[in-house]
């Protein structure tokens, strides 16, 4: 665990419900000095805590509906190969090294079923990439969050 305390987690918070405020803001709603919310979001940035501050996008509202997870096995030593690949496929949103069955895990979204068909076959032509299996999401029953984890972070803090 890193060296975090309750004010990080404050700050993070605070970026994570609204990730676009500027640093002034952040300081009144935190009650710190503007000094202090400029330095703690600057080293939780450069130390990689929180990524670009930027404001999420439902892809679903500009007619990508489609949400799938790719398991991909790649060919032994073509990992470097098939992720420069994958990264030129705009339909690809994220990819995960993983353990167990496959070798990355890859969340892709397409316009429709007829366009997923068309992105899994660009995964497919990625060099190194064997074989896929997909499943679709069908519902977003639980949406990205990271409050309850920041919770239960907060909860191991010693007082």
């Amino acid at each position: 665990m890193g060296s975090w305390n309750r004010l990080d987690l404050r700050v993070i918070r605070e970026l994570v419900a609204s990730p676009r405020v500027g640093i002034t803001e952040l300081a009144e709603r935190l009650g710190i000095a503007r000094n202090t919310a400029h330095a703690r979001v600057a080293r939780l940035e450069r130390q990689g805590v929180v990524g670009q501050r930027g404001r999420a996008v439902d892809y679903t509202e500009l007619g990508v509906e489609v949400t799938a997870f790719l398991t991909i096995q790649v060919a032994q030593g073509r990992l470097g190969s098939a992720i420069d690949d994958l990264v030129l496929v705009p339909y690809v949103l994220e990819a995960h090294g993983i353990a167990g069955d496959g070798d990355l895990l890859v969340r892709v979204a397409a316009r429709s079923n007829r366009h997923l068909h068309e992105v899994i076959n660009s995964v497919l032509a990625c060099r190194g990439v064997i074989r896929s299996s997909t499943a679709v999401a069908m519902t977003d029953q639980i949406p990205y969050r990271v409050a309850p984890l920041l919770d239960a972070i907060e909860r191991s803090l010693p007082d």
